[in-house]
């Protein structure tokens, strides 16, 4: 499962101005690494977009997980693209 996660400008500045919330975000992006579910994260330069790949779970699972991320209040577009992965 891909996750693509654009943030609203108003959430930028939120996050920006709340230090706690991005390292709650990441607690929740180290423990899923930890528990072998989430395959790689990408971040892009401007940090209001993300990438998740995701291993072994569905949509509906990865839509909760993605719910409970403290970033989710401020994430103004979430799409999530089933794949098979070929290699």
């Amino acid at each position: 499962m891909i996750v693509s996660i654009a943030l609203s400008d108003s959430g930028i500045d939120t996050i920006k101005s709340t230090p706690e919330l991005p390292k709650k975000e990441m607690e929740y992006v180290h423990l899923w690494k930890n528990e072998g579910i989430l395959e790689s994260f990408y971040i892009s330069v401007t940090k209001k977009e993300a990438v998740l790949i995701f291993k072994d779970i569905d949509e509906t699972k990865c839509k909760e997980m993605i719910e409970i991320l403290p970033y989710f209040p401020y994430m103004s577009k979430v799409e999530y693209l089933g794949v098979d992965k070929q290699f």
